[in-house]
């Protein structure tokens, strides 16, 4: 049994107190203010500064939504940030981010809720719940739903479970953003694209577009992407771009329902602080062990209190051979000692209080295979 002790650092400030089965939610009203403008007419088009070919495919596509009688309003941005719009004003809905594993759906989610509520890695298959963020702007608020990648790879109970997931999401969104990488398809992109129903529109999300250097080039792959599926807009942009991000508000927002919001205007996402406990664990761990760890090792909590400012963590990193076991504790226990620091650090920084965090590694043979283990496991 390894354990991962308490270390004494500096906390951070603390953020007021919220319920757990909320989840978490802006520290302050002024976290909560909008850090994103009013999107211009002709939301499509990529702001002038991004080069004038970016330009011209934007135009482009504009030109041919309209030829087929797509509409490109404007979006409702009157209401102040800090006040409660009228529930006649509200516009609310779900938007679905889907793609194929390592895309970057979770790094945007993260730029779109504008915290980390999701967590990253390089490793296939770091995202396995379906995560919902929340961003309210003035009258408009959206719902991010961010998914696990569509698996191909493998057929076990675990991936079965991840792919009903995606199944689930992508019929029950007012909106999808389809991700993909800027001049890039190859078989898991059109499975995934193979998904989307023709009923619900759909946005074709050109992520790392930064990484293209002719971007004229891009014209035919378009042209090819558009006839694969009949897709309302194109954006191509980059996650780690501040202002591509709030560009994309803007486009999403006239495809939302005028509705009553569905959450606060400050919450941020409906998982609970155990829950994202466990999946800061499993960054860390996935992070931490490279390669040659197996994606199969998971993480539950056992354990999580809270005594005033102080959360005790008790967790078990789950894996499904000794063998996978020997590489999270290392030598004397190392790479489980770090693995638990870091955990430590983020969960204080989240919280804004102590934390106390204790971690095992205990081995479950099989267990991704095994129906009933990944559904007691939390998986949906």
């Amino acid at each position: 049994m390894s354990t991962v002790k308490k270390e004494t650092s500096k906390p951070v400030k603390a953020a007021p107190k919220t319920t757990p089965k909320v989840g978490l939610k802006a520290a302050s009203k002024t976290a909560a203010k909008p850090v994103v403008k009013a999107a211009a007419a002709k939301l499509s088009t990529p702001p002038p500064e991004r080069g004038q070919e970016q330009d011209a495919i934007g135009a482009m596509l504009t030109q041919a939504l309209v030829s087929r009688g797509a509409a490109v309003p404007a979006p409702d941005r009157d209401s102040p940030a800090t006040n409660i719009p009228p529930v006649g004003e509200q516009r609310c809905g779900l938007i679905a981010i889907v793609g194929k594993p390592n895309v970057g759906k979770s790094t945007l989610l993260n730029a779109l809720v504008g915290q980390k509520i999701s967590i990253t890695s390089r490793k296939a298959q770091t995202t396995r719940h379906r995560i919902t963020g929340m961003r309210t702007i003035d009258a408009t608020q959206f719902v991010f739903v961010d998914t696990p990648g569509f698996q191909t790879r493998h057929s076990n109970a675990l991936n079965r479970s991840l792919n009903r997931t995606v199944v689930g999401a992508v019929n029950d969104v007012d909106l999808i953003v389809f991700v993909v990488e800027a001049g890039q398809f190859n078989q898991a992109d059109a499975k995934v694209l193979s998904l989307l129903p023709e009923k619900i529109p759909a946005i074709l999300l050109a992520n790392k577009f930064d990484l293209i250097h002719r971007r004229a080039e891009i014209a035919p792959w378009l042209k090819e992407m558009q006839e694969r599926h009949n897709f309302a807009e194109f954006v191509p942009m980059s996650a780690n771009n501040a202002k591509d991000v709030e560009r994309l508000f803007g486009i999403c927002s006239k495809y939302l329902p005028l509705q009553p919001w569905m959450y606060g205007a400050d919450e941020l996402t409906d998982r609970s602080d155990r829950f994202m406990a466990a999946e800061i664990i499993r960054e860390k761990l996935f992070r931490l062990t490279g390669d040659e760890l197996p994606y199969t090792s998971t993480v539950l909590i056992d354990q999580y209190e809270e005594e005033g400012n102080l959360r005790k963590i008790a967790a078990t990193i789950v894996v499904e051979r000794d063998g996978h076991k020997g590489m999270i504790i290392g030598e004397k226990g190392e790479k489980l000692k770090r693995i638990g620091t870091e955990a430590r650090h983020e969960l204080e920084a989240l919280t804004g209080g102590k934390v106390f965090l204790e971690i095992w590694v205990k081995v479950r043979s099989g267990w991704a295979d095994d129906e009933a283990r990944v559904k007691t496991f939390g998986y949906e």
